[in-house]
């Protein structure tokens, strides 16, 4: 009973981990319940999602990441790109740079 309750702590921990580094919360709560220990510091060590370089499918457009081989709407193979769309993180970081550039020149002196 004991060993039931430390793997559901350590499923959860290692799902929201995953959930917050953009990745599924479910997978990751299956592989930190199975194997506790290593399948949090798996968690913890795994890839920022948000950080990876995306591409547009040439088929149907939709923005995957650059990592992806296929495209999951339309199911297009997909070829390393010659030019590259920057990441969710850089993008959003861009449009609060503009938006608080923006404040600032509306705002009255």
């Amino acid at each position: 009973m004991v060993y039931v309750f430390i793997a559901l702590c350590f499923a959860l921990a290692g799902g929201i981990v995953g959930r917050i580094k953009g990745s599924s919360f479910f997978i990751w709560f299956l592989i930190s319940g199975a194997v506790p220990v290593i399948g949090l510091a798996a968690a913890l060590l795994y890839r920022w999602d948000r950080n990876e370089l995306r591409r547009e499918c040439p088929g149907c457009g939709r923005v995957v990441k650059l990592h992806d081989t296929l495209c999951t709407r339309c199911g297009t193979e997909l070829y390393f790109p010659k030019v590259a769309i920057a990441s969710e993180a850089d993008a959003a970081e861009r449009r609060r740079a503009a938006g608080a550039a923006a404040n600032a020149a509306n705002s009255p002196q």
